[in-house]
């Protein structure tokens, strides 16, 4: 990586107290090697998707949990069964088209915007640096707390819902201020066979919805993607082959979206430093001004981190480096050495 391309990509959660000692924590740290900066999606967001389940199963006026469908079961990659989760369905007489929603992620983005651009004028924060928004899509809540026979209704009503948040939240946070990171999780697992059902014509509708999603965040405003295998127990739901199910989703989201893509985020698994897995980032074909990101980073492993980088330079440009996944799930002792990993290796390479 060369010295302007030394860049430290934070995925979203990190699970500090507030947004300030977030913020403050991360400049300190990474202050150098930062383009954006995310908020650490403290409070109900610090486990990513999960307040969604009781929101639509319980919460939510027209949804309940669809008694019908058994329950979704969320297992390690190993096999291990981690949790039954409910699915929701709309409540009988409904009209999907008349529902809305609340999740609030207008609402937190505009709040933690005040604290990042105060801490900005205070020199704290870099000047040049972006205010990071992370916004899992429609697919995450659409595919893990929705049942299959009532998605079809859910996706495209959630997907104007966000469409709405974007707007929302540009209309307050100054548009070249910003970056927008679409998460996507449920999209690479279901790329992957993960789920007991799948959806028809499943990569042309999670192409086509990344696209709509994308091209609503205004050009002024940075866009990124960052792809990901989960990480409930610190580990991966799926241990991909390789890494070419990625490159054909990265090539299908570019293919998608009409406006300018600033950054692409690929997960990169602790044990997979061999040619086999990193083959395919040979065949990735992005646009010249898109930066690619590995997550790379592993808690004490930097001598690992090193090697996957270097492996992984063999095939492809990279841009910048972060960890696989958010934090929000990680032991909070693990932040400072977890941050000081992503220095090392930008400072080292």
């Amino acid at each position: 990586m060369s010295e302007q391309q030394r860049v430290a990509h934070l995925v979203g959660s990190i699970p500090l107290e507030n947004t300030e000692i977030v913020l403050e924590t991360v400049a300190n740290k990474l202050g150098p090697f930062l383009k954006r900066i995310p908020d650490g999606e403290t409070g109900k967001r610090i486990g990513w998707i999960r307040f969604l389940q009781n929101y639509l199963n319980n919460e939510h006026p027209d949804m309940e949990t669809d008694t019908e469908t058994p329950p979704l079961q969320w297992r390690q990659w190993d096999g291990l069964l981690l949790r039954e989760v409910p699915m929701a369905k709309f409540k009988e007489g409904v009209n999907p088209k008349e529902v809305t929603f609340d999740t609030g992620y207008a609402s937190s983005a505009i709040s933690s915007y005040e604290i990042f651009s105060r801490f900005q004028s205070d020199g704290v924060i870099d000047k040049n640096t972006k205010f990071q928004v992370c916004i899992p899509t429609p697919f995450a809540p659409g595919y893990n707390f929705v049942s299959p026979p009532a998605q079809d209704d859910f996706l495209p009503i959630y997907t104007q819902h966000l469409i709405n948040e974007i707007d929302k939240l540009t209309s307050k946070i100054p548009c070249e201020k910003l970056a927008i990171q679409w998460d996507v999780c449920q999209e690479v697992l279901m790329w992957e066979g993960y789920y007991d059902y799948e959806r028809p014509d499943y990569k042309q509708e999670i192409c086509s919805i990344l696209g709509k999603i994308g091209d609503a965040v205004p050009n002024e405003t940075e866009l990124g993607y960052h792809l990901c295998y989960g990480s409930p127990k610190d580990e991966h739901l799926v241990q991909p082959t390789d890494t070419s199910n990625m490159v054909e989703m990265t090539h299908g989201i570019i293919s998608s979206v009409s406006r300018s893509i600033q950054f692409f985020h690929l997960p990169i698994p602790k044990n997979r430093e061999d040619d086999d897995f990193f083959k395919p980032l040979g065949k990735l074909q992005i646009p010249e001004d898109t930066e690619l990101y590995l997550g790379l980073v592993h808690y004490e492993d930097e001598d690992g981190d090193h090697r996957r980088l270097k492996k992984a330079q063999e095939y492809v440009k990279v841009d910048g480096v972060g960890t696989e996944c958010g934090w929000g799930r990680a032991d909070p002792n693990r932040i400072s050495g977890l941050l000081s990993a992503h220095a090392n290796i930008l400072s080292n390479s």
